[in-house]
């Protein structure tokens, strides 16, 4: 990044002299200076750097290095993404090459020359730059990769980033997670993702089929093998030959048919209800259930051994409600789905719809929400969509604040509460945890009407 941008500089480094030598040699940045280990630290925890240089002999060992590195081990475990440049002098080289390799970005040996030291500086800052312009690329990129996947809920993005690199395998994958919170979905970007996507994509239900019928759905039958069939049938698995067999709510599959499945995973051979040859198939299972299949095990409902060859790969997606801001980002993109769907003018939510929607636990997840939201264009008078249209009323319990000072109010108590637990009440430790000093951490405890420790 150029240096017109102000970005922020952190020297740490203990002579006064070369602390304002870089002051005045690097005056394009926003200079920080710390003299020692935990004014470094609390810098970095307070202003997060996107680049710090950092002399290894600090005190009280200003002629060792045992400061400098623990600084150092510290700096990489809270902030990795910050680029450090270790200062030697001439004789610490091989000091300087155990830093780079614990993680620090580069090293610059003494005597000082500005010029030289300011590349160094300049390089970090522009590869910083470059990996966090590539990390919101990935995170916009997951619309376009997983389609229809609408979330902004960071544990939700990571699942989708599991899935794309899930995709170009044949992983079996076990999708865990409550009703109506996307398992098809997922599982269908699983296919859209794999070298498999120009077959077919073939998805059974194990809790919508009766049991009898549920082994000739799935495995076929010959013609004459039972009343009623009058003809050769494939099953869903040889359907999906060389694409994607998807089985949703694989936790009611009966017993008998457990231990048939776990053959055709063993053996990738089929055999139809009433016949006798062995068919190859060449497909790729994902499963989903939202029953607690370990436990399942447990009382012997469900077979081990099928469970460990389903469970190559396990997702657990988060319910609705643990994602932070999906349900009004997939509210709102329900309503322009179902208003165009409608043939209806443009609608949106009043103050109380948005916070119901915000507050609402749904217990029913993605798919409850949609059923409200395309229930409520049906209903609505106007433009304008109450929480009567929405069926869901008042909801108990206080929405968040979207207010930025509220916001950041409430997560500045709550980090304060934190650190004294951490601290067990220390006021010294809380401040050096918080980044602040130990005044202004008494002026936020009077602030929030938070009791001091010790």
């Amino acid at each position: 990044m150029s240096k017109n941008a102000k970005e922020t500089l952190l020297v740490v480094e203990d002579d006064p002299g070369l602390q304002k030598q870089m002051r005045w040699g690097f005056d394009s940045y926003e200079v920080l200076v710390a003299g020692d280990r935990e004014s470094a630290i609390a810098q970095l925890r307070r202003r997060m750097p996107s680049v710090m240089t950092l002399d290894l002999g600090l005190p009280p060992d200003p002629d060792g290095v045992s400061q400098g590195f623990e600084t150092l081990r510290q700096v990489i475990e809270l902030c990795p993404d910050t680029k450090v440049i270790v200062i030697t002098g001439n004789q610490d080289r091989t000091y300087a090459v155990q830093a780079v390799g614990m993680g620090a970005y580069d090293f610059y040996q003494k005597p000082f020359d500005s010029d030289i030291l300011g590349l160094v500086i300049e390089r970090a800052f522009r590869l910083h730059q470059l990996q966090q312009e590539n990390r919101k690329l990935q995170e916009r990129q997951v619309a376009t990769s997983l389609h229809g996947m609408i979330t902004g809920d960071p544990g939700m993005l990571r699942v989708t980033r599991t899935m794309e690199k899930l995709g170009p395998s044949n992983a079996t994958v076990l999708l865990l997670g409550e009703s109506g919170t996307g398992k098809e979905l997922l599982a269908r970007a699983l296919h859209d993702l794999s070298p498999r996507n120009t077959h077919r994509f073939v998805a059974l239900n194990c809790a919508a089929i009766p049991e009898n019928l549920l082994e000739s759905e799935l495995f076929g039958y010959e013609k004459g093998a039972f009343t009623g069939a009058v003809k050769q049938t494939r099953g869903k698995i040889e359907y999906a030959n060389e694409g994607t067999l998807f089985l949703d709510e694989v936790g009611d599959l009966p017993s008998g048919l457990q231990a048939k499945l776990l053959r055709f995973l063993q053996e990738r051979v089929v055999e139809r209800i009433g016949g006798r040859e062995e068919i190859p198939v060449d497909v790729r299972i994902v499963c989903a259930t939202h029953q607690n299949l370990r436990e399942m095990m447990r009382q012997g409902r469900f077979r081990e051994d099928l469970y460990y060859r389903l469970s190559e790969i396990v997702i657990d997606i988060p319910p609705l409600r643990d994602r932070e801001g999906d349900a009004t980002l997939l509210a709102n993109a329900f309503l322009a789905k179902f208003t165009e769907q409608q043939g209806k003018g443009h609608m949106n939510f009043s103050e109380e719809a948005a916070q119901a929607i915000e507050s609402n636990p749904w217990p029913g997840n993605v798919r409850e929400l949609e059923n409200a939201v395309r229930r409520a264009v049906i209903m609505a008078d106007g433009n304008r969509i109450g929480c009567d249209d929405l069926g869901v009323g008042n909801v108990e319990g206080k929405a968040e604040p979207v207010n930025l000072r509220q916001v950041r109010e409430e997560a500045e108590r709550r980090a304060i509460v934190r650190s004294l637990a951490r601290s067990d009440g220390n006021l010294v430790k809380a401040a050096e945890l918080l980044g602040v000093s130990r005044p202004t951490l008494y002026d936020l405890l009077n602030r929030y009407g938070l009791k001091a420790g010790r």
